[in-house]
């Protein structure tokens, strides 16, 4: 497990694409269960340890995971990400060049509960829900793009939608279009960085993940030492 930032009440932690944030059917031990656990052997506490789950990512994606550490962190970061007040940013591999190299994506989604999946409509339709998003292109291999993305609105399965809507499907999104499976099974969609004003200390937390250790997210690295 990568801690990427730590203090007396948040935890922030770089999740592989493997890794669910809470626990579900699977059965399958989740990243707040390991916190638990790694909170519990780094200070030796004894007895039950807190840790609040505070947003979620999709479990093919990696990137950024922000933990309470506290109930009183967990109630104002709740109000914080329902409030809109933290900054995000997430880098997505695509095969297919968008359009336009940078672009508002306005959509109306709507979720199919069996099937998991969100299906995007120009204009509203019952159910719907509108989703906002910008993306631009940052990056280029000889066959892929890499886009960095930032949500105005937090949907089910917002930017794997959205970007497939436009013809650009995520790399190794199978679910929404693309066209092989990645090796690790996940999807190139990462949480690379998240900004927010601290809860309790109300100084400015600005944390940045490093990107999966795979032969793709290496091959932007090595044309870009920035990346």
């Amino acid at each position: 497990m990568e801690v990427v930032y730590e203090d007396n009440h948040i935890i922030i932690v770089n999740k592989s694409c493997s890794e669910i944030v809470q626990g579900d059917k699977t059965g399958d031990k989740p990243l707040s269960e390991k916190v638990k656990e790694y909170l519990k052997d780094k200070y030796a506490k004894p007895g039950n340890v807190f840790c609040g789950v505070v947003h979620r990512l999709d479990r093919p994606v990696s990137g950024l995971v922000v933990f309470a550490k506290t109930s009183k962190a967990l109630a104002r970061l709740n109000n914080m990400f329902k409030d809109k007040e933290v900054k995000k940013t997430y880098w997505a591999i695509v095969a297919d060049k968008p359009r336009n190299d940078e672009a508002v994506l306005e959509d109306y989604l709507v979720k199919n509960e069996r099937q998991n999946k969100s299906y995007a409509h120009p204009n509203p339709v019952q159910g719907s829900k509108k989703a906002i998003l910008d993306y631009r292109v940052i990056g280029k291999s000889d066959r892929y793009y890499l886009l960095e993305v930032h949500l105005h609105t937090g949907r089910h399965h917002q930017i794997r939608c959205q970007l497939a809507n436009i013809g650009c499907p995520i790399r190794g999104d199978l679910k929404y279009g693309a066209r092989r499976s990645n090796p690790d099974g996940g999807i190139s969609l990462h949480a690379r960085h998240i900004e927010f004003v601290h809860p309790v200390s109300h100084i400015t937390v600005s944390v940045t993940a490093p990107v999966p250790d795979e032969g793709v997210w290496k091959a932007f690295k090595d044309r870009d030492s920035t990346l």
